[in-house]
């Protein structure tokens, strides 16, 4: 049973301040109804606390005290703790326990024999094996990084409006689509002015438009859709061939999603959507949805949103026609997309403004922007630190989940398109006839 929701958003602000992160999301990586836990900054050398707005927790003298030790100050103070620990083994000896008094000394957790006895000679040994404890390898250590800022390395030139895009990870392939044809972009095209595609995907009919793409999650294949009466899966490797047609029901596909490991794909049109089992290529299931309220589509586990003119959020079932939920968001919806972890959902409005969704929960927030968008573009990164959002001739990058602007840049036309590598590596936007690349700067 389907039930509609016109609950309140709770209101965000981005923030271009670097010492304003931190302090403005309440619910996003931690319920509403656990405002109390502490989150970890993740980019904070030594781990240290932040709390949520609203949060009673505040620090104490010890954490100002920590906050405010430089790293030669630490090392130091790690230096000073191993000395500390060999000064208590060195004081379990029986001339070092008599000048200490009467009682033995340990530190917390050391095991003590019958006689105590300790187990080193000296301070020297005692320093000498603490000393030895090999440190955690680099590679092995989690680092969470943003970019602070883009490069734009090079544009490809793809003749025609591009009216969607994807970028590969593995080897940074580039496919523009538009009238006729998918162009394919090599590597060392990305850094160059007037480099030439790789090849070039011609379509069965040059009348026919690709308007929506999606590259596999193994960069082995392209789902394409748009002004044409099918779906095409496309076979990248080792050469750029048609690997099936889905015959479709419409003629145009206003959006795609597939599942995560590319088995169930989601195609909108225009008052229905098809579902369809990409692996045995069999629709599933065609499924009527709101007229005005299929224009973008994201799959998540078994649940997938659809939004539109309409301005209402509609949950589905994957596993059935049955509706969830639709809450009001009362302005268009132009794009929907999932963070990495299928937990949240970023929902970009006509008016710019981004609303965040819990997939699960009942939590909405609201990012206020307020700047009319013609097109509006969301793009998760891998890593789930930051996404892209584009309206107009606008790129922002936003970290997440703290929504501090961390670059911004304009273009000289209406972006249509973008994508991010899944390396985190370059950022990809489509326009009138060409695509500009980014790299991202760390």
């Amino acid at each position: 049973m389907s039930h509609k929701e016109e609950d309140s958003l709770s209101l965000l602000r981005i923030d271009d301040e670097p010492e304003q992160r931190g302090s403005v999301l309440e619910g996003w990586g931690i319920s509403s109804q656990h405002g109390q836990q502490v989150q970890y900054q993740v980019d904070h050398p030594y781990g240290m606390p932040w709390v949520p707005a609203g949060s009673p927790w505040q620090p104490g003298p010890v954490y100002h005290e920590l906050s405010s030790i430089t790293q030669p100050q630490w090392d130091l103070q790690a230096l000073d703790t191993l000395e500390l620990q060999a000064r208590w083994f060195l004081e379990a000896e029986p001339g070092g326990a008599a000048e200490a008094g009467p009682s033995c000394s340990y530190p917390p957790g050391a095991a003590v024999g019958p006689d105590c006895s300790p187990s080193f000679a000296s301070r020297e040994q005692a320093l000498s094996l603490l000393r030895a404890i090999a440190p955690v390898p680099d590679e092995v250590v989690v680092r969470y990084r943003v970019p602070q800022g883009p490069w734009k390395v090079g544009t490809l030139h793809h003749g025609k409006k591009v009216y969607t895009l994807a970028i590969g990870g593995a080897t940074h392939h580039t496919y523009t689509c538009g009238y006729g044809c998918i162009k394919v972009w090599g590597g060392s095209a990305l850094h160059a002015s007037n480099g030439a595609p790789e090849a070039q995907l011609d379509l069965q009919n040059e009348q026919d438009c690709v308007l929506t793409c999606k590259l596999f999650p193994d960069e082995q294949g392209l789902l394409t859709a748009g002004m044409s009466q099918s779906l095409t899966i496309w076979a990248l490797a080792p050469t750029p061939r048609v690997r099936a047609q889905l015959a479709s029901t419409g003629r145009l596909c206003l959006a795609l999603a597939i599942s995560s490991d590319a088995h169930i794909c989601v195609a909108c049109f225009r008052g229905f959507l098809e579902i369809w089992d990409l692996q045995n290529q069999i629709l599933i299931r065609k499924q009527k949805v709101p007229v005005y309220g299929s224009r973008c589509v994201d799959l998540a586990g078994n649940k997938f949103w659809t939004g539109g003119e309409d301005t209402n959020l509609y949950s589905w079932d994957l596993r059935s026609n049955q509706r969830l939920h639709q809450c009001s968001l009362k302005n268009e919806i132009l794009s929907i997309t999932h963070d990495p972890r299928e937990e949240w959902l970023l929902v970009g409005l006509r008016t710019g403004d981004i609303v965040i969704a819990h997939t699960s929960r009942k939590e909405k927030f609201k990012a206020i922007v307020q700047k009319y968008s013609h097109m509006h573009n969301l793009r998760f990164s891998s890593c789930g630190n930051y996404f892209v959002s584009t309206r107009n001739e606008s790129i922002e990058c936003l970290a997440a989940p703290s929504l501090q602007r961390l670059f911004q840049v304009r273009e000289p036309t209406y972006i249509q398109c973008c994508d991010l590598s899944s390396d985190n590596q370059y950022l990809v936007t489509g326009s009138n006839n060409s695509a500009t690349v980014y790299q991202l700067m760390y």
